[in-house]
């Protein structure tokens, strides 16, 4: 098998800027980028998490490091503050070693992000 160095890109919508929705958003959408990608920890290089400026009480790395990413290089920014942006977002952008082309990956946009990239988004699973 050959291996392939890819970035996976994804993002979530959360409903309040609370401690528990930050980090139960992180691990909803580091678990769908792993699942749907068949991807374990080990194949994790790095991921870049950024969140909107309005959410600000939790690191999305904290989240990721409790699902086992502790040897994983994870950085956590803020996204520009563009007016009419969709709020409370958590986006990342994970680079992975796997043995999927790069046309493969799927990227995830789960609930109200689906709106960042419709064209990504797959039929038949939530959103």
């Amino acid at each position: 098998m050959v291996s392939v160095i890819s970035g996976i890109r994804g993002a979530i919508q959360i409903d309040a800027d609370l401690r528990e929705l930050v980090i139960d958003g992180t691990r909803e959408l580091m678990d769908a980028v792993l699942t749907r990608n068949q991807l374990g920890v080990e194949h994790v290089i790095s991921v870049l998490f950024t969140v909107t400026p309005d959410l600000c009480s939790a690191f999305p790395a904290t989240a990721a490091r409790e699902m086992g990413l502790r040897e994983v290089p994870l950085m956590c920014a803020t996204e520009i503050d563009v007016p009419g942006a969709p709020p409370r977002m958590i986006r990342l952008l994970a680079h992975v070693e796997s043995s999927l082309a790069r046309s493969a990956v799927q990227h995830v946009y789960l609930r109200g992000a689906v709106v960042l990239r419709p064209d990504l988004a797959l039929p038949g699973l939530p959103g």
